[in-house]
C-alpha cells in the first residue's frame, strides 16, 4: 500500500505537474509530449513490477521494475535540466533546480530498495531501509513538494509571494539536500547520531523557508479545501520528521529504531503524502481543464464538497491511529482515514463532469468574466467540523463496543470479587523473559488497585492474557504495555496467549493478601468501585495496522476442523497436487535464498483448512538441492504474526547466532556448507518447537552423495502430522501434548497423490527420497506392490542393487533416506507409511505406472 500510494500515485503526478510548473516557472515549454507519455508508461509498468515482485518475492522482477522507475526518473530530470540550461533567467528558476535535485535521488532510493527486496540481515536491513525512506521521501518526494509550494502555496490561497520566497529556496536546497546525504549516509553506515543529524538538518532546511510560507498564511487564512489539505500534510511532515530524529538520536539500538520509523512510516504516507497530493490535485485539477473562470469554479466547488468534515476526520482519524489506542479502535480509526482520503477520488470526477457542463453552458461573451463567489457560512464549516470530530469519537465508542476487553469490560470475572477498595495502588514490572513470566507470582493487598507494566525481553513476540479479559496485546521484543487490572479482590491467572507458550509455563499468578473488606451494598446502584477501566496501553511508537486483532472484529463461532473431515471426499475443482518432483541441481556451488515466513490458510484435506505458519507460503517449505561441498546462504525475512526463526539440519554450527528468533518484520541470514550427503530437515526452532513443526515450518534439503547413480525420475515424499484446530485455525495445542494427530500427510495435504498420482513407466527406475518431518511420529515408508532393490537411510547404503530386496524404509522423525525400485507392470501402486493408522490418517498415495 505504501508503494502504491507513494512510489505510483505521487511519482505519476509528480512528472506531471513538475514538467507543468516547470513550464511555468521558465516560461517555456518542451513540445516532447511523446516523450513525456512514454516516461510516464515507464514509471507505471516499473511500479506494477516492483509492487507484483515484493510480496511475491520473485527478485528479478523488483529489479526489472526498480530499473524502469529509475530509468524514467532520470529520463525526466535530464528533461528538466535541459530545459533549465537554455531558457533565460527566470524568478523563480531555484525552484526548478528542486525537481533535478529530486530526480537524482530517487534512482539511488530504487537501488537501495532492490537491495532490501534480495533479502539482508539484521541490523543491515533496518540501516539500508531507513537509508531508503530518507532518499525517496525526503528526496524524490520532499524536495518536489517544498519547491512547488514556494509558488503554489500562494497561488492556493490567492495572494502575492511573500518577498524573499525566492532567496530563501536558494538558500534552503543545499541544505535540503546536504540533509539527505546525512541523514543516508549515516543510516547506512550505522551511525545513529550522524542519522539523527540528517533528519535535524532536513527541519532546519524547511526553517529556513519557513518565514515566507508563515507569511503568506498570515496574510490570507486556508479557505478552501486544498489549501487546508496541503497545510495538514506539511504539519505532518514537520511533526512526523521531529519524531522520528528524536527517536533515532535516543534508541538504544537500530531494532529500536526500526520499531520507531515502522510506527511513523504510514503518518508519513497517508499524513504528508496522501493530503499534499489529494490538496494539490484539488486544486490543479480544475485549472488545468481550463475554459475560463466559471467551469473553475465550477470544479473546485465540487471539489471544496464537505472540506471540514473530510479534513477533520481524516487527521482526527490519524491522531487516533498514533495514540495508544486498543487495536480495535486503530483499525476503525485507519478506516475513517481511509474514506474522509478516498471521498477526493469521486469528487475528481464529479469535478470535470462540472466543469465540462459550465463550459458548455456559459456563454461565450460571459466566459471571461469571473463570477461572484461567496464563501462557506461560518455556521455550515464548524457544523461540518464537528460532523468530522463526532465521527472520530463514534470511532472509538464502536471500537470499545466491539471489544470491549480492550477497556476492561469483559465477559471474564470481576477482579474486584466484590471488595471495597482500599484505595491503595499495587504496581509491578514483570518482565516476559525466556517462556516465563519473571517474577510469575504477584502479591497485591485486598482492595488494591492493581497495575502490571509488562516489558517484552525475550527475542519472541509476547502478550499477557488475564482471566478478567484484560490483556497486554502482542509485544514484540523490546516493546513495553501497561495494564490496569483495576481493584484486585481475589486471586488472579494470567498466560501468555501465543500458540504453546502456555504450555510451556509461560504463566503469572496473582495472589491477595491481608483482609477483604465488602463493598457497600447499594441497592439498585450498580456503579462500580473500581478506579477505572481494566486496559491495555501500547508503547511509545505502536504499530498503525495489526492484522492479527482484525479477525477480534468477527464474532461468529468457530467450529472444529474435524467437523469437516471426510479422508474418502473428492477434492474441489481445480485442485492440484504439490509437485513432488525433485527439482533441478542449481548451477553453481554457492545457493542464495531467500525464505518469507508468512501465516497463510490452506487447504490440508479436503474441505478442512487450517492457518499455517510457512516457508514462502507451502508448508512444507520449499525443497532446497545441492552437492556435498556447496555453500548456502538462507535469507530468513519473518513476515508472520509471532516470531520465528531457522534450523537447517544440512549445516553444522553453532546454533546462537543464525538459529535465534526474529520478530516480525525482521530478517536473518543462515549461512552454511553442505559437508555430508543426505536428505536433511529444516525447521523453525521456536519454542516450543513443536508446535513450530506442526503448524508448518519446515522442510527438506537434498545433498546428493557423490558419484549418485543417474534414475528415470527422482521425487521428494515429506511425511507430517497435522493437529487441527478450527476450521481456518491454527494447531490444536492439546492434541499435541497428547501426540494425538488427526491427519499423517506426504507433501502437507491428506491423500493428494490419491487424485492426482505420481507418474512412472514400466522398466523406468524410479528414486523416492523420504523425510520424517514428525514432529514425533516414526514412518515405513513402503510401496505397495513393489520392492525396492536399493535402500539408503541417514548417510549409508543398507541395499543396494543386487538379488537382495526390501519391503520398506523405517525412520524416526527428523530422520530421511531413499528408495529404489522398478515397476514389473502396468497399473495404480500406493504407497504408504505402514504404520498402518498412520496410512488411514491420510499418508496414502498412487504411483500410476503406464507401458
Amino acid at each position: 500500500m505504501i508503494h502504491l500510494l507513494l512510489l505510483g500515485a505521487v511519482s505519476h503526478a509528480i512528472l506531471v505537474w513538475s514538467r507543468y510548473f516547470t513550464d511555468a516557472l521558465l516560461h517555456s515549454a518542451d513540445e516532447d509530449r511523446q516523450g513525456q507519455n512514454r516516461r510516464l508508461l515507464l514509471l507505471n509498468g516499473g511500479v506494477v513490477l516492483v509492487v507484483a515482485g515484493v510480496p511475491s518475492d520473485v527478485w528479478l522482477l523488483t529489479l526489472a521494475g526498480a530499473t524502469a522507475v529509475a530509468t524514467a526518473v532520470l529520463w525526466h530530470g535530464w528533461t528538466i535540466l535541459r530545459q533549465l540550461r537554455t531558457a533565460l533567467p527566470a524568478r523563480f528558476g531555484p525552484s526548478v533546480r528542486f525537481y533535478v535535485a529530486a530526480a537524482c535521488f530517487l534512482p539511488v532510493g530504487a537501488g537501495l530498495g532492490t537491495a532490501l527486496a534480495r533479502g539482508l540481515g539484521d541490523p543491515l536491513h533496518t540501516r539500508l531501509a531507513v537509508a531508503h525512506a530518507a532518499v525517496n521521501l525526503l528526496g524524490w518526494v520532499g524536495l518536489t513538494v517544498v519547491g512547488t509550494l514556494v509558488t503554489l502555496w500562494p497561488t492556493m490561497l490567492r495572494t502575492r509571494i511573500a518577498a524573499g520566497s525566492e532567496r530563501a529556496s536558494a538558500r534552503a536546497l543545499p541544505v535540503l539536500v546536504g540533509s539527505i546525504v546525512v541523514a543516508a549516509g549515516g543510516a547506512g553506515a550505522g551511525l545513529r547520531p550522524v542519522a539523527a543529524l540528517g533528519i535535524a538538518m532536513y527541519v532546519a532546511g524547511l526553517l529556513v523557508m519557513a518565514p515566507a510560507f508563515a507569511d503568506t498564511l498570515r496574510r490570507k487564512p486556508p479557505s478552501s479545501f486544498p489549501a487546508w489539505s496541503v497545510l495538514a500534510g506539511v504539519t505532518w511532515l514537520v511533526g512526523a520528521l521531529s519524531t522520528l530524529g528524536l527517536g533515532i538520536a535516543l534508541a538504544s539500538s537500530w531494532q529500536r529504531v526500526d520499531e520507531v520509523f515502522g510506527w511513523l512510516t504510514p503518518f508519513l504516507a497517508a499524513g504528508f503524502g496522501a493530503q499534499v497530493l489529494l490538496g494539490a490535485l484539488s486544486y490543479l485539477v480544475p485549472v488545468a481543464l481550463g475554459g475560463g473562470p466559471t467551469p473553475v469554479r465550477a470544479a473546485s466547488a465540487v471539489l471544496d464538497r464537505g472540506a471540514p468534515l473530510r479534513l477533520v476526520a481524516a487527521n482526527a482519524g490519524l491522531l487516533l491511529c498514533a495514540l495508544p489506542v486498543p487495536s480495535v479502535v486503530r483499525v476503525l480509526a485507519s478506516v475513517l482515514v481511509l474514506l474522509a482520503l478516498g471521498a477526493t477520488l469521486p469528487l475528481l470526477l464529479l469535478a470535470v463532469r462540472a466543469s465540462h457542463r459550465a463550459r458548455s453552458e456559459t456563454p461565450p461573451a460571459d466566459r471571461g468574466r469571473t463570477p461572484e463567489t461567496h464563501g462557506r457560512p461560518a455556521g455550515q464549516v464548524a457544523g461540518l467540523a464537528a460532523t468530522g470530530l463526532a465521527l472520530a469519537v463514534m470511532t472509538v465508542a464502536v471500537g470499545v463496543a466491539v471489544d470491549p476487553a480492550a477497556i476492561g469490560a469483559s465477559g471474564g470475572a470481576s477482579a474486584a470479587a466484590g471488595v471495597a477498595a482500599s484505595g491503595g495502588t499495587t504496581t509491578a514490572e514483570v518482565k516476559a523473559q525466556g517462556m516465563r513470566f519473571v517474577p510469575d507470582k504477584i502479591s497485591v493487598p485486598a482492595g488494591n488497585r492493581l497495575v502490571i507494566v509488562l516489558t517484552n525481553t525475550d527475542d519472541d513476540v509476547h502478550d499477557l492474557v488475564l482471566d478478567t479479559g484484560a490483556d497486554s496485546g502482542r509485544l514484540t521484543p523490546g516493546e513495553t504495555a501497561r495494564i490496569d487490572v483495576g481493584v484486585v479482590g481475589r486471586g488472579l491467572e494470567g498466560w501468555c496467549s501465543v500458540i504453546g507458550h502456555k504450555q510451556m509455563g509461560m504463566v503469572l499468578a496473582v495472589e491477595v493478601t491481608g483482609t477483604a473488606i465488602p463493598a457497600a451494598d447499594t441497592s439498585g446502584d450498580h456503579s462500580s468501585h473500581e478506579h477505572g477501566p481494566a486496559g491495555s496501553s501500547a508503547g511509545h511508537f505502536p504499530e498503525v495496522d495489526d492484522h492479527e486483532d482484525d479477525a477480534e472484529l468477527d464474532d461468529t463461532a468457530s467450529t472444529p476442523a474435524t467437523d469437516h473431515l471426510d479422508l474418502m471426499a473428492d477434492p474441489a475443482p481445480g485442485f492440484e497436487a504439490r509437485d513432488a518432483t525433485l527439482p533441478p541441481l542449481p548451477s553453481g556451488r554457492v545457493h542464495r535464498r531467500t525464505f518469507v515466513v508468512r501465516d497463510v490458510e490452506r487447504e490440508v484435506a479436503p474441505g478442512v483448512t487450517q492457518r499455517l505458519w510457512t516457508f514462502n507460503g507451502t508448508a512444507p517449505g520449499p525443497v532446497l538441492r545441492g552437492q556435498v561441498g556447496d555453500r548456502f546462504e538462507i535469507t530468513l525475512v519473518n513476515r508472520g504474526s509471532i516470531g520465528h526463526s531457522i534450523d537447517f539440519h544440512a549445516g553444522a554450527l553453532a546454533p546462537e547466532r543464525p538459529m535465534r528468533t526474529i520478530a516480525p518484520g525482521k530478517s536473518l541470514t543462515y549461512e552454511f556448507r553442505a559437508n555430508r550427503a543426505g536428505i536433511w530437515m529444516y525447521h523453525c526452532s521456536t519454542m516450543p518447537m513443536s508446535a513450530h513443526i506442526a503448524n508448518g515450518l519446515f522442510g527438506a534439503v537434498v545433498i546428493e552423495p557423490p558419484d549418485l547413480p543417474r534414475v528415470d525420475r527422482t521425487y521428494v515424499l515429506v511425511q507430517s502430522e497435522l493437529f487441527l484446530g478450527d476450521q481456518g485455525g491454527e494447531v490444536d495445542m492439546t492434541k499435541l501434548a497428547a501426540e494425538d494427530p488427526d491427519l499423517v500427510v506426504f507433501n502437507g495435504v491428506a491423500n493428494q497423490y490419491d487424485h492426482e498420482p505420481l507418474t512412472a513407466r514400466v522398466g523406468e527406475r524410479v528414486r523416492v527420497w523420504v523425510l520424517d518431518a514428525g514432529p514425533n511420529r516414526a514412518t515405513s515408508f513402503h510401496v505397495v506392490g513393489g520392492q525396492f532393490d536399493t535402500t539408503w537411510s541417514e548417510g549409508s547404503y543398507l541395499l543396494r542393487r543386487g538379488t537382495g530386496g526390501a519391503q520398506s524404509l523405517g525412520l524416526q522423525a527428523a530422520q530421511g533416506g531413499f528408495v529404489e525400485l522398478t515397476f514389473p507392470e502396468a497399473g495404480d501402486y500406493p504407497f504408504v507409511s505402514h504404520v498402518m493408522v498412520d496410512a488411514e490418517r491420510g499418508a496414502h498415495g498412487l504411483f500410476r505406472v503406464a507401458r
